[in-house]
């Protein structure tokens, strides 16, 4: 008996990961106008990329359907227990989704072992517990032992991001024109956090000029936790991976961290990051 890991398209991997621990993966949908797509299935980073420049609108995005969650389940060996690590209910219905598609299944066949955690992060976050669930499986966990630990260690996981650009969260509504106007005018960049209660997305500084706004992000870290020695730091770039290798270089040189996960944001965070956005998740103290 395994258990088999799932993910959906909020959260993204390093190169690799998904194959070396044959983790399966629900997309999300993204709506440009008319065209839907799923994400890293019928729509890859460069098909994104340009589609989003030709754009005057941010694309929309949608959650998995409980039926994709469903379906996805009933591909899984009915002997094998499934844990899901489901988007942050902040930003997202997926996690009611992978409920709903877990109700499914336990009333045709009651007796599969399913769990559905709600993450309260997304994109490298995901990654970092992905990380964590693996490592423990491999300590030989059974199912209970992993679920009570993932839960903790979702209480644990602190998720911080930084934009270089406005554009994105200007077009996407969620800061006034106006006042993105002005923030542009004076250089201000946003300093965020996946809220501690349901892991939604809240502004925590606001910070002048490029180089000040990095330097608070990586300060930030010794502010949540000692320690670092044993612990692993993840970060995501979305489009820019020079300004995420030089930040991540930083982030090594002051801090002991004991291991370092890397990767591309895909397009549900992309579309709201905007290029440049860092995303960086440990676990504090």
């Amino acid at each position: 008996m395994t258990i088999q890991l799932i993910i959906d398209g909020g959260g993204d991997l390093p190169h690799g990961m998904m194959d070396a621990h044959s983790i399966q993966y629900v997309p999300l949908n993204l709506h440009f106008g008319d065209e839907q797509y799923k994400t890293g299935e019928t729509i890859d980073l460069p098909t994104f990329y340009e589609k989003l420049k030709q754009s005057d609108e941010l694309p929309r995005s949608s959650s998995p359907s409980p039926n994709d969650f469903y379906e996805k389940y009933k591909q899984i060996d009915p002997n094998d227990e499934i844990l899901v690590l489901a988007l942050t209910q902040g930003l997202s219905s997926t996690y009611e989704s992978a409920v709903m598609g877990k109700d499914m299944l336990l009333d045709e066949e009651p007796d599969r072992k399913i769990a559905v955690l709600n993450t309260k992060t997304a994109s490298c976050g995901i990654a970092l517990l992905v990380h964590e669930a693996t490592a423990r499986m491999e300590e030989g966990y059974d199912f209970n032992q992993l679920v009570s630990h993932m839960e903790e260690r979702i209480e644990k996981t602190t998720t911080l991001f930084i934009l270089k650009t406005l554009e994105n969260v200007i077009k996407g509504g969620r800061l006034d024109k106006v006042k993105g106007a002005i923030a542009k005018t004076l250089n201000i960049k946003l300093l965020m956090k996946a809220s501690d209660d349901e892991g939604a997305v809240e502004v925590t500084e606001k910070v002048r000029g490029n180089k000040k706004s990095l330097r608070r992000f990586v300060d930030q870290i010794g502010e949540y936790a000692s320690n670092l020695e044993d612990r692993v730091i993840a970060m995501s770039h979305c489009n820019d991976e020079d300004r995420g290798k030089k930040v991540m270089s930083t982030i090594k040189e002051r801090y002991n961290f004991k291991e370092s996960l890397f990767m591309e944001t895909g397009p549900l965070i992309s579309t709201y990051a905007g290029e440049g956005g860092l995303v960086i998740a440990f676990f504090k103290d």
